[in-house]
């Protein structure tokens, strides 16, 4: 396990990216982003560009488009970094297996037992940003049923490996572990 790794969980808007960020707001870190980009999307570029605006001048910024490369870039992380976040890429995990269209299921999972091994084997100290699925209703849709179960299973596994965790509410932060 990491010396220190913290989760932070939070439903939509609650405040807890920029939670996250303020954790090591002190120090030179890097901020990995799970987010891609779709030049198609302005709504969704502005919101990529207020998350860089917010971050302090000495954070690097890594981009990892593809799911499979967030497990051997945490693996060789020796300093400071922030996974922003889970659910997005989570999602491109499930876009990618065509799951959401019936595609198995063995794969994601597969990644999602290599991400929370890579997230043990970090030697710097880790922060992680996800989504909390388990609070609300059943969602009425296959697809919807699928990520709140990958990604409440996932929460649990990285939860498992970290040494803190926290839920934010309204912007307020919940200390669980």
């Amino acid at each position: 396990m990491p010396d220190v790794a913290t989760l932070v969980l939070g439903g939509a808007r609650s405040g807890k990216s920029a939670h996250a960020e303020g954790l090591l707001a002190a120090t030179a870190a890097i901020y990995v982003a799970t987010a891609r980009r779709d030049p198609a999307d302005p709504e969704w570029t502005a919101r990529i560009a207020a998350h860089v605006e917010r971050r302090p001048p000495a954070w690097r910024t890594v981009e990892v488009a593809d799911p499979a490369q967030l497990g051997p870039f945490l693996e060789q992380a020796t300093g400071p970094v922030v996974v922003d976040d889970i659910a997005t890429w989570l999602t491109a995990l499930l876009d990618d297996a065509n799951a959401w269209e019936g595609g198995a299921l063995d794969p994601v999972r597969d990644a999602c037992d290599r991400l929370a091994e890579s997230v043990g084997a970090c030697q710097g100290e880790l922060v992680l940003v996800s989504s909390e699925v388990g609070l609300g209703v059943v969602p009425a849709t296959r697809s919807g049923r699928l990520f709140r179960d990958q990604l409440g299973a996932l929460n649990a596994a990285l939860a498992d490996r970290c040494t803190d965790v926290v839920l934010l509410v309204a912007g307020i932060p919940l200390r669980l572990r």
